[in-house]
């Protein structure tokens, strides 16, 4: 081999490696700026009617999210899931298929299983608002989770009762629990939200327990008005559909508490197979026992519940 043909052969290496290097540090450059996740085909969600409520129990494994869409088109995330690779992917996917007017988020509480996915959501989507429980956590994945919201600038806000968040159509959010923003118990601190539309109550009960169902439930007997957050009514005993406590766990939804919920609907969240045995025989009992149609979301998926003129369906193959 002659040394001319030495030296193209080396240019052309040079030229090959320098081309590879170039589109990796393109595909770097492009990741840090548009995330992946939003190149993903959106999920196909059929379009919301004019009037209509949606409120979306997704099915993120051992873990909660809820996507509550406004009739006005804005939406709010209540959890996002624990993170894991592909519930992120799923509930940007879920996003980008509700493609909301505006965004807000809650964490009703400092474990991953909650908040897990609100990183990838503040990356992904312009996020307006963001309501974080009253306890954190000493773990790095929440240290994650509040510097990604600082970094984007996003309004904040700490959960505690009578916050509240009203949609122009009517449809309004209250906190119920915790009753202030310095409690210090993680798990009774997590945040207990009512909505309402037309008529129709639901109530995310978050990871509370049956001690702090039992608080409330002393307060409420109190007065029906003393969890109202000014014109906004708060009727426990008017819930139509109740998200379960604790993914169904045997500590929380009592009897009592369902005596005055009466809910006709429990939508459970819960992984297939989860190494806590969620959704327990005892709460299924006591939910049986009150009359209420259970939905599981480790059995069915994704589970959705329209709500308009002063009724709602649930539906257990909305999104594709």
């Amino acid at each position: 081999m002659g040394l001319r043909s030495v030296k193209i052969k080396r240019i052309q290496r040079v030229v090959k490696y320098s081309l590879i290097a170039l589109i990796v540090a393109a595909l770097a450059i492009t990741a840090a700026l548009v995330p992946y996740r939003l190149l993903l085909p959106a999920v196909a969600i059929p379009e919301r009617a004019e009037g209509e409520m949606r409120v979306h129990f997704l099915d993120v494994g051992q873990g909660d999210c809820t996507i509550v869409e406004f009739p006005s088109g804005d939406a709010l995330v209540v959890d996002a899931g624990d993170g894991a690779f592909a519930n992120d992917g799923y509930v940007i996917r879920y996003l980008k298929g509700i493609a909301p007017a505006s965004l807000t988020l809650v964490a009703t509480h400092a474990d991953a299983d909650h908040f897990g996915g609100f990183t990838e959501i503040l990356r992904a989507f312009d996020v307006e608002k963001v309501y974080l429980p009253p306890v954190g956590a000493d773990t790095s994945a929440y240290r994650q989770f509040l510097d990604a919201v600082r970094r984007e600038g996003c309004a904040q806000d700490t959960l505690a009762r009578y916050k509240s968040l009203l949609d122009g159509s009517g449809a309004y959010a209250v906190c119920i629990s915790p009753h202030a923003a310095e409690e210090t118990d993680e798990n009774e601190s997590a945040a207990m939200l009512y909505l309402a539309y037309e008529g129709v109550g639901v109530l995310l009960a978050s990871d509370a327990s049956a001690e702090r169902e039992k608080e409330l439930l002393e307060e409420y007997a109190l007065s029906e008005h003393i969890f109202d957050s000014g014109a906004l009514t708060v009727r426990l005993s008017e819930v139509d559909i109740l998200k379960v406590g604790h993914h169904g766990s045997a500590g929380s939804t009592s009897e009592e508490w369902l005596a005055l919920l009466q809910p006709e609907t429990a939508v459970i969240s819960c992984g297939a197979g989860n190494a806590y045995g969620h959704p327990s025989g005892e709460t299924l009992a006591r939910l049986f026992a009150a009359g209420a149609e259970c939905y599981r979301t480790d059995e069915l998926g994704t589970v959705v519940a329209c709500i308009s003129d002063g009724t709602y369906t649930m539906n257990t193959q909305y999104a594709a």
